[in-house]
């Protein structure tokens, strides 16, 4: 798997984050202020950064722009500042993506495979197999059964993050920045209608459920049939 540095200066997010990772078998490392951050990067070549904005030494959004003066390496912003400036300030600066602390494991790793995949640096990687489904990311084929599922490139898209976190409920805000690169202003009811017409090719409904589960209020899981 990817060689992935996360730079945070809490012990104890920094320590969770790097063992949630490791157990992924993720290649991990980490630096407590930037430019011992800085240092790692240029020594070993991260494929993913995972950048905190509070830094002790020099405030992140300072050294993502040292960070694109000297690498394209992908970069994730994992800070606690969730006002719409910051996002798109650090956005305009070159992350990658952002997500918001708290944050799960879970999340930053679907993000991490996300922008992985966008830079084509995730590699190859087995079919992922829920019950009857089994979907190969790389070929971008899905099958129910064994026979293949007419899929458009957004279903697709859909059905592997769900796929990708089987048994996790993933909230439609969360859809629409992994699918659409929504994160704000996307229109919720556009993750809807995708799983209505996902729903169909499963042969399913929304009232009489196999794969696709709505949990009202939080969002949408795909679990194996009983």
């Amino acid at each position: 798997m990817a060689k992935v540095i996360i730079i945070e200066d809490d012990v104890e997010i920094r320590r969770l984050v790097a063992e949630g990772l490791a157990d992924k078998g993720y290649d991990v490392d980490s630096a407590a202020s930037a430019m011992e951050g800085l240092e790692m990067l240029v020594s070993v070549r991260p494929e993913v950064v995972v950048l905190d904005l509070g830094l002790p030494d020099l405030d992140g959004g300072e050294l993502l722009r040292m960070v694109r003066s000297i690498s394209d390496v992908p970069v994730i912003v994992a800070t606690a500042r969730d006002d719409e400036d910051s996002v798109v300030a650090m956005l305009d600066v070159g992350a990658d993506d952002y997500v918001v602390k708290p944050f799960s494991v879970a999340q930053l790793e679907a993000r991490i495979r996300a922008v992985l995949r966008r830079v084509g640096r995730e590699g190859h990687r087995a079919p992922i197999e829920v019950g009857g489904l089994r979907i190969d990311t790389a070929a971008r084929e899905a099958t129910l059964d064994g026979e293949p599922l007419d899929l458009t490139p957004k279903e697709f898209d859909l059905l592997r993050l769900l796929a990708e976190r089987a048994g996790e409920v993933v909230s439609k805000r969360e859809i629409l920045a992994e699918v659409w690169r929504e994160p704000y202003g996307g229109s919720e009811r556009t993750v809807d209608v995708h799983l209505s017409w996902l729903r169909k090719k499963l042969g399913e409904t929304a009232q009489r459920p196999r794969y696709l589960h709505t949990v009202h209020g939080v969002g949408v899981k795909l679990v194996a049939p009983r």
